[in-house]
């Protein structure tokens, strides 16, 4: 994509990523893709604000050479020093060696274990300004947004807001970079959640201190590290964020996130008839085959909604793999406090409930129904797992 002017003298030169399969090596986006978001400034001092994975270096110095000189670049911004923000930067010293960081001063250490750059980094302090000109930076300090040395940086002349990692999403750009380019805004507020729960859930206060910190600053236009930049309703966002933090303690949907996995089918036919009962109640509900959906797709749905129907064999007298790794993750992503009923199957013995116990007890889950059956569902066990998703789903619709 060309670059794109935000405002006067300052331009967009991010690259999409569209070839990575797996976000941090983690999280699947070879569907969605992902943006690097760069911007420029050229002002009498020329700055570059955050910068992209070292895979896509042509296309980004293609971008700035387009409005400058690249060697002409008097400051780097780093934001954040995660590789996917700060990868560029041993190139970008070749191309510019007079050229300065500014970063907090815990990003010196990690800038210097990445890339041997801490003597030309310049610590910039929480509230700090610098004049480039024209205009006039501010440093915000936004620890844990998600790493211990993030920060943001906002420009007070148009009411910019860097914001890093804060307000981010999944979702490679297609075309147009703000939301009211963007014709399906549905998509990218849902890779945003996804985008939320995978990387920056863990550290919700944080972020609510980070909402509240910018609480009294004018910004008109919110411009991530990754995702739509939000110009006509930055709000919007700051909100949807403000809310997925809120689920941390409790304010969730009245809805069942029902995953569920099968060896040969038992488990499965009790699941549809589970979710038959579930949908007599008329409570929104989301299933998930965990043996052929990755994590990254159902973590949003176990933080956002309060009940959790859970669907797994027994598997070696335990819980079947795939269900127990998905419930493992959520437990490390701090998803406490749901309400959750299991059912399952075995063929010799049990031992299932056992270890789906051991897992949900540090996540303060309570577990409130089961049902489980001895091989195949008999026509009667078929009744009961109804009964047993319309019980689950009336209790949750009532507390």
């Amino acid at each position: 994509m060309p670059s794109v002017e935000i405002a006067p003298d300052i331009f967009w030169v991010g690259v999409n990523d569209r070839t990575t399969d797996l976000f941090e090596g983690l999280w699947p986006i070879s569907g969605e893709g992902v943006s690097y978001n760069s911007y420029l400034i050229d002002d009498e001092k020329k700055v570059v604000i955050d910068l992209a994975k070292a895979m896509k270096t042509d296309d980004f110095f293609a971008q700035i050479a387009g409005i400058v000189d690249p060697k002409a670049i008097d400051y780097v911004v780093v934001n954040h020093t995660e590789p996917d923000h700060s990868g560029i930067l041993r190139i970008f010293k070749q191309i510019a060696p007079n050229m300065k960081i500014l970063c907090t001063k815990k990003a010196v250490d990690m800038l210097d274990g990445f890339y041997s750059m801490g003597d030309i980094c310049r610590v910039v302090e929480d509230g700090e300004t610098l004049s480039i000109g024209k205009r006039t930076l501010q440093f915000v300090s936004t620890p844990f947004v998600h790493w211990p040395e993030t920060m943001m940086t906002y420009d007070a002349a148009d009411g910019i807001l860097f914001a890093c990692d804060g307000f981010g999403g999944y979702g490679a750009l297609r075309g147009g970079i703000f939301d009211d380019e963007c014709s399906d805004l549905a998509f990218y507020e849902k890779e945003s959640l996804r985008y939320f729960v995978n990387i920056v859930a863990k550290y919700t206060g944080p972020v609510l201190k980070a909402i509240d910190k910018l609480a009294g600053v004018e910004v008109n236009t919110i411009a991530p590290s990754h995702g739509l930049i939000w110009r006509k309703n930055p709000g919007r966002i700051v909100e949807l964020y403000k809310e997925w933090c809120e689920c941390a303690s409790g304010t969730v949907e009245n809805g069942i996130t029902l995953i569920y996995g099968s060896m040969y089918g038992n488990t499965e036919a009790l699941m549809n008839a589970v979710a038959q009962g579930v949908a007599s109640e008329d409570i929104p509900m989301e299933i998930f085959d965990a043996s052929r959906t990755h994590s990254s797709y159902i973590l949003p749905s176990l933080w956002t909604r309060r009940g959790v129907l859970i669907g797994a064999p027994t598997y070696e007298a335990s819980l079947f793999p795939p269900v127990a790794d998905v419930l493992r993750l959520a437990g490390t992503k701090a998803i406490r406090n749901r309400q959750a009923g299991w059912f399952g199957s075995y063929a010799w013995s049990g031992g299932a409930q056992r270890e789906l116990e051991r897992i949900l007890e540090p996540m303060k889950w309570t577990l409130a129904d089961t049902l489980e059956v001895k091989g195949g569902p008999t026509d009667g066990d078929l009744k009961r797992a109804r009964r047993f998703g319309a019980d689950f789903a009336r209790k949750l619709g009532g507390s």
